[in-house]
């Protein structure tokens, strides 16, 4: 793959465009929601947090500790004594709801530890990876990284309530960005992507062909073009406007004529069920509309 070369514009070299998958797949789902989280400056104050994602992130942060300790500490119960040390409260209703899923998550992370081989170390861990075309430097952090025969598999861990299915990790961009970003890297190949779903037990693979990872590059190169656009006009549109920089898009505190009406249209919201679990609900009126209120507690599948 290229590392070389700009993507032409109007006779003019363009940088690449500097993202993660997570920054492609806010701007594919919501523009609103891309321009309060990368580009106001300072940025609009969010929602509380949600306990789904301290769980998510115990677990997470227990899993890849767990691989951190010698190889006779490898053992279901340092998996459960590090989720216990590593527990994140925010979120929870209360005390006696975020004791009962502490006692789930460490379940969850010892009995999952307990399907593993302590002694066959993982190629990475939390480990970042990045790779670039003529258009995108993208970058992300794979939660574990396993060598199986001559190629690599990239593991990422699942939390969640829903169960998964293979079209889950066939159409994740983040994987497939992952994969060849490994395979770059480390010069190996690395086609296949997984998702360990820790609340079920069921791991889900894909096995990439060169020609779809090509397809999800592509896609992102496509995303990366027109987010690059956007910013540009943003900072633009930033630069002409007087006055002090305010928090643009803030509609509690900021009247309408703080965000240009070009720009509002420009990053305009995508109204859907999702709005409710959006950190930046409170500043926007037609993600207010397009669903109810939740608690932060809400996601947990009690």
């Amino acid at each position: 793959m290229s590392t070389q070369g700009q993507l032409p514009l109007d006779g003019m070299p363009r940088r690449l465009y500097s993202c993660t998958p997570s920054r492609l797949n806010t701007w594919l789902d919501c523009r609103r929601r891309y321009r309060f989280t990368y580009l106001d400056r300072p940025q609009p104050s969010k929602g509380p947090a949600w306990a789904h994602n301290s769980v998510g992130a115990s677990v997470h942060n227990a899993l890849a500790g767990w691989w951190r300790e010698p190889y006779e500490r490898r053992t279901p119960l340092t998996a459960a004594i590090l989720v216990t040390n590593g527990w994140i409260t925010e979120g929870f209703r209360d005390a006696e709801q975020s004791g009962r899923w502490l006692a789930r998550a460490r379940d969850l992370v010892s009995g999952y530890v307990a399907t593993l081989d302590p002694s066959d170390d993982p190629v990475g861990v939390e480990r970042t990876v990045a790779t670039r075309t003529k258009v995108i430097a993208v970058s992300g952090r794979i939660d574990r990284l396993d060598r199986r025969g001559d190629e690599l598999v990239v593991v990422d861990y699942k939390t969640g309530r829903r169960p998964l299915t293979q079209d889950d990790a066939r159409s994740s961009l983040a994987l497939a960005v992952y994969a060849v970003a490994a395979a770059t890297m480390m010069r190996t190949p690395c086609r296949t992507v997984e998702l360990h779903h820790l609340p079920t037990g069921e791991i889900v693979e894909w096995r990439h062909t060169p020609e779809s990872l090509g397809r999800h590059l592509s896609r992102a190169e496509e995303m990366a073009v027109e987010a690059s656009e956007a910013d540009d006009r943003y900072r633009a549109a930033v630069a002409e406007r007087p006055g002090p920089r305010r928090a643009s898009g803030d509609r509690q505190s900021v009247g309408p004529a703080a965000v240009p009406a070009e720009i509002d249209e420009l990053f305009a919201p995508s109204p859907g069920p999702i709005c409710s679990w959006c950190d930046f609900r409170r500043h926007c009126l037609e993600g207010q509309a397009a669903g109810p209120d939740r608690q932060p507690w809400d996601a947990l599948a009690e």
